[in-house]
């Protein structure tokens, strides 16, 4: 399965949340899936692809040219996809992704996680979660079958949203 994640390229300053992202890549490494991300060495989206890496996973990173002249791309992985524009990335990590996540991130985040919710519907493609607590991540990776079924706490989305 290609897991597309859409998170930051800083790490912010709840250590939670570089933990939550470091655990995902290590889980999507070892599980045998693909990662697709933006191809960023910075902040948690270099966490994510080197925690994907250690565990021996594919990860497929899509930068485009603006920020390739910046050196911002992380060296070593499986496969990275060079586009012209950032429309052009957006639509590529969409075409790749069969299961999207989004964690906390900024504007561009919330842009690209907004291009998911208005993708055809002709492939089965599923939003499953935007992950800002480390339960509602649980409970994403349980419904995918990425983690062992067990008896949980449903997550409180109020709690999850403060």
């Amino acid at each position: 399965m290609h897991i597309t994640v859409y998170l930051g390229a800083s790490c912010g300053t709840d250590p939670h949340l570089a933990q939550a992202v470091r655990e995902l890549g290590a889980w999507i490494g070892a599980a045998g899936h693909t990662l697709v991300y933006g191809g960023s060495k910075t902040g948690l989206m270099g966490l994510l692809a080197q925690s994907a890496l250690e565990q021996g996973g594919s990860v497929i990173g899509v930068e485009p040219e603006c920020f390739m002249a910046q050196d911002l791309q992380y060296d070593g992985l499986t496969q990275l996809i060079v586009t012209r524009s950032m429309a052009e990335r957006k639509a590529k990590m969409i075409h790749l992704g069969d299961a999207f996540i989004a964690f906390p991130g900024g504007t561009g985040t919330l842009e690209e996680i907004s291009e998911i919710m208005w993708a055809p519907l002709s492939r089965a493609a599923e939003l499953v979660s935007f992950a800002n607590d480390k339960r509602l991540l649980r409970h994403a990776q349980r419904r995918l079958g990425l983690l062992p079924t067990e008896p949980e706490e449903k997550p409180n989305m109020e709690e999850a949203s403060e």
